[in-house]
């Protein structure tokens, strides 16, 4: 569990036993506990913070020095987008991670499937990517989590090894249930907003703006935004990252090649 939960856990502890010593003094032990509350909240607000848990936002540094991308998916499988980002990735020679939604890939097996057998990995982005999966209780988020990782093992035989929240909220509870299901929380360094912007410029300026080798992006193949023309952003914005990669001599990979 991490440090903070303990230290939270200790402050609710010691309020409770000023309360009860003094119940005529209950703003003081009330004012603490809140503050705790409001600090947890802030925590689980910021998706790339380590306060609740281990959580990458980068690949190991032999990726780095390697020259490697991690590039990852989120929110599919999609019938029309992922198979056209898998053709795009194939072009560029290049492999992915796919957050998957448990309940999507379940609709869409043969899809699913066509991610790993094209040298992809596929990942739990939960069962059906609920955003107050946050406010949820342990042994309902692990309900959720779990049938993802079923339905995901099913699908394709393999268990995913990655997980990453919806919208990247996390609860403050969600580590020790990660635990128990072996699967590591992994956030971005950057994300362009392509589930927002429909400017495919903007968002492959986000992407490649401080690039680093070791990076890893978040792109979503299930919740693109529109272009002007109507097009799905993502797909006008994958091949100029991946031909901006390639003349910076760095390389996109999945995220269990990059940690192998």
């Amino acid at each position: 569990m991490p440090g903070v939960l303990w230290v939270s856990l200790g402050l609710h502890a010691l309020s409770l036993a000023a309360f009860l010593a003094r119940p005529g003094r209950w703003r003081g032990p009330a004012a603490a506990v809140a503050l705790n509350h409001a600090f947890l909240m802030l925590a689980a607000f910021r998706p790339r913070s380590r306060l609740l848990g281990p959580n990458p936002t980068r690949l190991p540094d032999a990726a780095a020095r390697r020259g490697e991308i991690g590039l990852t998916f989120d929110d599919g499988p999609h019938p029309d987008i992922t198979p056209r980002v898998l053709d795009i990735l194939d072009a560029f020679s290049s492999t992915a991670s796919f957050f998957c939604v448990g309940e999507r890939a379940r609709r869409h097996p043969d899809l699913t499937r066509a991610i790993c057998r094209r040298g992809h990995s596929v990942e739990n982005h939960t069962e059906s990517h609920r955003y107050d999966l946050a406010l949820r209780g342990p042994a309902a988020m692990r309900r959720d989590i779990r049938k993802a990782d079923h339905t995901l093992l099913g699908v394709t035989g393999t268990k995913p090894r990655f997980f990453r929240a919806p919208a990247g909220i996390r609860s403050p509870l969600l580590d020790p249930v990660l635990a128990r299901e072996d699967l590591i929380h992994v956030s971005w360094t950057r994300r362009g907003f392509d589930w927002a912007d429909g400017s495919p410029e903007r968002v492959v300026r986000r992407l490649l703006r401080g690039l680093r080798p070791g990076d890893i992006l978040v792109l979503h193949d299930g919740a693109s935004a529109r272009a002007a023309d109507g097009r799905p952003v993502v797909l006008a914005v994958l091949p100029e990252l991946l031909a901006a990669l390639r003349d910076r001599g760095l390389r996109a990979v999945s995220l269990p090649a990059a940690f192998a």
